[in-house]
């Protein structure tokens, strides 16, 4: 392996784990609710709460963050980041108030705001655009395992150490990555692009009217609401409304969405990297198919119960989840490096503003109208329109060179 692309890999490994840790802390919390809330005598609404205040918190940072990254240092800012929310976590020793708690966690969301919105950017320069969709797909295994990972450590260990020692164990290793990512030699911005930095890809004013990067972030943002809804009542939709559980309920949709979550991410990448000699479009054609093939099957999930139910809401959430890796490459692609940071921010802002902030809401309000069954018609109807939303993006889709092999020999 050439030094070029030893480093490519070595920080696509760093990074990669630096993510898995963003998600093991935020999901440490879920699997701790029940301690804190009886040490803190709080009411469902205030456990709530504090989920809902890192989400604005960090949805209100992003923008803020992609303008430092697209004029600085990308990897000073994604290293102090890093190290600014391990202290954050780590400070939960110290925290013996829920005021004091939902501190800590608003600032959480502002500290992993900043990774989460450079990293990405950070990874599209170390390879090849033909090679973006399967390497996101590797980025982005963070989210199903990491979740899991934190639910893991937190359901393990909360019960017998307390609920404060999970977080110790999760602080830690950031400091250690955040000092890793110094060395890393940081990459040029755009090396890999085969586009021209068009008014329209490569300025801010140009973004606002940037079909490319709105079809796909608003295909991306119905998606979300969608996955957030479920995300936050399909185990309870399996206990209330099909018989199950509420700790068999957790498991077999944690399982199931783990499971998806992987294969999804891998598969999605690497279909849509395979597509792109033969079609410009298939960063948002494997997309947009993959949520249309999703909407029966949670038809499915939901009107019948028996044997078919549970392969239902698998292959529901497999196709939910396969767009992951290459809607993450539309969003990149669509704009010139030296916009994307900014890009990627509004892009977070959106998402998390239309997408899964208001649809557990929405989900809820309408079970408490009608019923739950009734409330996930609402990510249905999100899945229908994201698939309709970029399927009309094919059209908008940045047509992309064929990498010469003589160029650049990183990936």
């Amino acid at each position: 392996m050439t030094a070029p692309k030893l480093h490519s890999w070595t920080a696509l490994t760093l990074l990669t784990t630096l993510n898995l840790l963003n998600y093991i802390d935020r999901s440490v919390l879920f699997a701790v609710q029940p301690l804190v809330q009886t040490e803190f005598h709080l009411t469902n609404a205030q456990v709530g709460y504090l989920t809902s205040v890192f989400l604005g918190f960090y949805m209100v940072a992003a923008p803020f963050t992609g303008p430092l990254a697209d004029r600085y240092s990308r990897k000073l800012i994604i290293a102090g980041g890093a190290v600014f929310w391990s202290a954050l976590t780590l400070l939960t020793a110290v925290t013996h108030t829920y005021w004091e708690l939902l501190v800590r966690h608003t600032l959480v969301g502002v500290g992993e705001a900043t990774f989460v919105t450079i990293a990405p950017t950070f990874v599209a320069d170390l390879f090849p655009e033909d090679k973006r969709g399967r390497i996101f797909g590797i980025f982005y295994l963070a989210i199903p395992v990491g979740t899991a990972a934190g639910y893991l450590l937190g359901g393990k260990l909360g019960p017998s150490h307390g609920w404060r020692f999970p977080f110790y164990i999760a602080a830690f290793p950031g400091f250690l990555l955040a000092l890793a990512v110094l060395f890393l030699r940081e990459p040029e911005r755009g090396q890999f692009d085969s586009l021209k930095e068009t008014p329209e890809r490569g300025t801010l004013v140009g973004l606002t009217r940037n079909p490319a990067f709105w079809t796909a972030t608003l295909g991306m943002t119905a998606m979300t609401f969608a996955l957030g809804g479920i995300q936050v009542w399909m185990p309870t939709f399996l206990s209330r409304a099909r018989g199950y559980t509420l700790e068999s309920a957790n498991e077999l949709f944690g399982a199931i969405v783990v499971m998806d979550g992987i294969v999804a991410s891998l598969a999605g990448g690497w279909l849509a990297d395979y597509l792109l000699p033969r079609m410009k479009s298939s960063y948002y054609f494997v997309s947009a198919i993959s949520m249309a093939l999703g909407v029966p099957f949670m038809i499915v999930a939901l009107f019948t119960k028996g044997p078919v139910m549970l392969p239902a809401i698998g292959l529901a959430a497999f196709f939910l989840l396969l767009n992951t890796s290459p809607l993450n490459a539309a969003v990149v692609n669509s704009v010139g490096a030296h916009i994307r940071a900014t890009a990627i921010a509004a892009n977070i802002f959106i998402l998390h503003l239309l997408g899964d902030v208001p649809s557990p809401t929405m989900m809820g309000y309408v079970a408490d109208l009608h019923s739950l069954q009734a409330a996930f018609v609402l990510p249905v109807i999100a899945m229908v329109l994201s698939s309709a939303i970029l399927f009309y993006g094919m059209k908008f889709a940045p047509q992309l060179q064929p990498r010469d092999p003589a160029r650049n020999s990183a990936g």
